[in-house]
């Protein structure tokens, strides 16, 4: 029987797997020698500037840059919510962003204080990154088991870069039950600055908000998940123990291995509501995994 994907509906933004920018289709030989074409991700430099000066030079697949210009400055702590932004321009042919504030930022010292996290592609934080975790007070929010393996098992099934190439990496913006906003790229740290992007611009309460992500729960996920105030960080793969450590400390919900039925909370387990049975939800299929996926990613 075909799956209901009516819920794609839902979305307010989801990926594009056949979008032409975004991939390309190449020819190669199998193990046998046989020729094989296969679907690969695409990557673009793009440096984003904040005003007059230059911030930094990003790999990425190309789409959404507003968005992953907005949501790596507020990540990187370079913009706070509330801060008027006067324009984001995209030059496609020189693949440049700029981030156009009224009033100068005190970015030339966030410059000199980079530390160096285990993102992948590009993952440098600024060394206030602490201040998220110190700063912030999460709101309390629920999870109930219903609402994860309804999220899972819709996510999973989303025609996506993720399960059409592999190679990329995907942040999912959820409210309950419901997945809203999909972005992807070639590492997790984009993905989730895309998400933190958007959220900016539409002016989004993070209260009852779920993050899901495809990548692993390492230390820079839980902070910029804490620094856009989401209370729930949900995640396919494994955790990090400093990652933990740091959820734990900002009273983040932090669930991993979500998936079919099964799932791993090593933070606010007391927030987890079990309202389904386990035994009445289907073990993942192959089709859920990405492509060269296998263990924690």
């Amino acid at each position: 029987m075909p799956q209901d994907m009516s819920f794609l509906d839902d979305y307010l933004v989801r990926p594009n797997p056949q979008a032409a920018r975004l991939g390309a289709t190449v020819s190669g030989i199998d193990q046998t020698g046989a020729t094989v074409e296969t679907r690969v991700v695409t990557e673009r430099a793009l440096t984003l500037y904040l005003n007059a000066q230059e911030i930094v030079t990003m790999m990425t697949i190309g789409d959404h840059p507003d968005a992953l210009a907005l949501g790596y400055l507020l990540n990187q702590n370079m913009l706070k919510r509330g801060d008027v932004v006067d324009a984001v321009d995209y030059d496609e042919e020189l693949e440049v962003v700029v981030v156009r504030t009224p009033e100068r930022t005190n970015f030339e010292e966030k410059l000199k204080k980079k530390t160096l996290t285990s993102g992948c592609a590009q993952g440098t934080a600024f060394g206030d990154l602490m201040e998220a975790i110190d700063e912030i007070e999460l709101p309390k929010a629920e999870l109930r088991t219903s609402w994860l393996y309804a999220l899972t098992k819709k996510i999973n099934t989303t025609p996506s870069l993720y399960l059409e190439a592999g190679a990329i990496h995907g942040c999912v913006l959820c409210e309950a039950e419901r997945p809203l906003v999909y972005m992807e790229d070639v590492g997790r740290h984009n993905a989730v600055d895309k998400v933190a992007g958007w959220m900016f611009r539409n002016n989004v309460d993070p209260a009852k908000m779920i993050f899901y992500t495809t990548g692993r729960l390492t230390s820079e996920m839980v902070i910029k998940t804490v620094r856009m105030g989401i209370p729930v960080l949900v995640s396919r793969s494994g955790f990090t123990e400093w990652g933990v450590e740091l959820a734990r400390k900002a009273g983040l919900t932090l669930i991993g291995r979500a998936r079919g039925k099964r799932f791993v909370a090593l933070a606010g387990e007391q927030n987890i509501i079990f309202d389904q049975d386990p035994d009445t939800v289907e073990e993942e299929g192959g089709r859920s995994r990405r492509k060269g996926a296998g263990g924690d990613d």
